[in-house]
């Protein structure tokens, strides 16, 4: 060849090695993209208190998820909707409607449903045979009303799209939505949209850090769903959203709690006793990647910031013959009638880590805050709170802060708190934030060693 010719030839060459370079590096970046976001890649036991606040957590002590550092700004989530009360995961027939009107997708087919008509899907729906049915509201901004399910605030409505997808049980529901726009409706379900702001504003960024982590992964394989919409993980639009609720987490937008660069898990209750416990509550070694969850004294200058509240402090005088019947109904150990029941292992904050119950039949050891709070729980005997108003008993106990001792024909419980004492007390957050303290302040009280980052 010619100088000119092989000149050429080279010019060529590199910009053919440029140009699948330059791909090349897209395709990586695009491979790393996906990796680093939640969509695709993918559970709390509630105590619910007298119409104030939850609590979250797994009893097991198991965080359901994935420690995450994903890199995704309002990722999008996928809810499985459950059926009325929170029973089934699966539906016998969804019945929606949207006031602009619905468009249903199927199997690369769309059909328009009139405005607020009523669209009734059974399991042999002929759209299955096509795939996966998909439908959103016709209408910016309009939400898709479900009319089987019933919620606190009656029928509740979604935003986002909602995927049916047809099982030999029903049909499951799977609400897909932007992750800010799903903690719209979890914060005023968890707490009452009327405490204070700065506690509303812990309550978004604990709800947020608790959603990416279930978020890491998949809870619901088979469905592609990341979590479902119960006290299993985090209750989601049970009540009606709420203005204050929606500034809460707008004013934090994208803020979780860190820990050792990992998004903490923000587990939290309704009140404590002034004081909270670690994760032995649930039978777990308390170690270097769950330190901040530690026992610490909810506790200001003037004392506890709980102490005039109705479930700080509680007792129950429960009849031997009663206890006894729950005992052995809760155990499935028939001990006969009850001789003693003795908190044989106290851990941090003095939560009782075990109990032996002692009867003229046998005895039987329980372990772990939960399972003791469900083996003296149950109908049958009267809770007096700290107001002096008394409510009948649940199947919990309140919670594991207690004592317990045997008066003649009765058995006298003392204790205090409502809930698994694990993280964040929400009334003791309200009670901080009327003292003037911010949300950080809170944050950084119940969960010491963490640090606020924007995500």
């Amino acid at each position: 060849m010619k100088n000119g010719e092989v000149y050429g030839s080279y010019l060529v060459t590199i910009l053919v090695v440029a140009i699948l370079s330059v791909g090349l590096m897209h395709m990586l970046q695009g491979g790393e993209e996906s990796r680093d976001s939640i969509v695709g890649n993918e559970k709390t036991d509630s105590g619910r208190t007298d119409g104030s606040s939850g609590e979250n957590g797994n009893p097991d002590g198991t965080a359901g998820g994935n420690a995450g550092t994903q890199t995704s700004v309002n990722p999008t989530v996928r809810v499985v909707l459950m059926s009325t009360g929170y029973q089934e995961i699966v539906h016998p027939e969804v019945r929606i409607a949207a006031s602009s009107g619905l468009h249903i997708t199927y199997g690369g087919q769309t059909e328009e449903w009139q405005a607020g008509e009523v669209l009734t899907v059974r399991p042999d729906d002929a759209r299955f045979a096509a795939g996966n049915i998909r439908v959103t509201a016709a209408g910016q901004g309009d939400e898709i009303q479900v009319y089987q399910i019933e919620r606190g605030y009656g029928n509740p409505c979604y935003a986002g799209t909602l995927e049916l997808r047809t099982t030999a049980e029903g049909i499951v529901m799977i609400n897909e939505l932007p992750l800010e726009d799903y903690l719209c409706k979890v914060v005023p379900s968890e707490m009452p949209a009327s405490y204070e702001m700065e506690a509303l504003k812990a309550q978004a960024v604990c709800a947020r850090s608790y959603a990416y982590r279930q978020a890491a992964s998949y809870g619901y394989p088979e469905y592609e769903a990341h979590m479902n919409d119960s006290t299993d993980y985090q209750v989601y639009n049970n009540s009606q959203p709420q203005d204050t609720a929606a500034a809460a987490v707008r004013e934090t937008a994208g803020q979780v709690l860190l820990y050792q660069g990992q998004i903490a898990v923000t587990y939290y209750y309704s009140t404590s006793c002034g004081r909270t416990t670690d994760m032995e509550a649930w039978g777990d070694a308390v170690n270097e990647s769950n330190a901040y969850l530690q026992s610490v004294a909810v506790c200001g200058d003037e004392g506890d910031y709980e102490k005039e509240l109705p479930w700080y402090h509680w007792t129950a005088q429960v009849p031997v013959t009663t206890l006894s019947n729950l005992v052995g109904l809760n155990t499935g150990v028939d001990v006969g009638t009850l001789t003693s029941v003795e908190v044989t292992r106290r851990g941090a904050g003095d939560v009782a880590l075990q109990i032996v119950a002692s009867g003229d039949k046998g005895s039987v050891t329980v372990d772990t805050e939960n399972k003791i709070r469900r083996a003296l729980g149950g109908s049958g005997y009267t809770i007096v709170k700290n107001d002096g108003t008394a409510v009948g008993s649940t199947e919990l106990l309140p919670s594991a802060f207690f004592t317990i001792e045997k008066s003649g024909e009765m058995f006298v419980i003392e204790g205090g708190g409502y809930g698994h004492g694990i993280g964040m007390s929400q009334n003791g957050a309200n009670e901080m934030a009327k003292q003037g303290k911010g949300y950080q302040e809170i944050l950084g009280l119940f969960y010491p060693g963490t640090e606020l980052s924007a995500y």
